[in-house]
């Protein structure tokens, strides 16, 4: 996922973009809970960096709405 994606969306969009990747993380973790060996640890650095991303850009776009 690019940053260039995201200025795109829509503010419901990004929040639901938002809550699936929290969603995705939740999954990552109960995983890794149950079965180490299964998943890929690559995957959380990834999913930690789209939350980031999507946070960032909701933060930017809020910031040019009060402006």
């Amino acid at each position: 996922m690019k940053a260039s994606e995201l200025t795109s969306k829509t503010g419901q969009e990004l929040r639901d973009e938002l809550t699936a990747l929290m969603r995705e993380q939740f999954n990552l973790r109960m995983q890794k809970g149950i079965n180490p060996d299964a998943i890929r640890p690559d995957q959380f650095k990834k999913v930690r960096r789209n939350i980031a991303r999507v946070k960032t850009v909701m933060s930017a776009n809020r910031g040019g709405e009060q402006s």
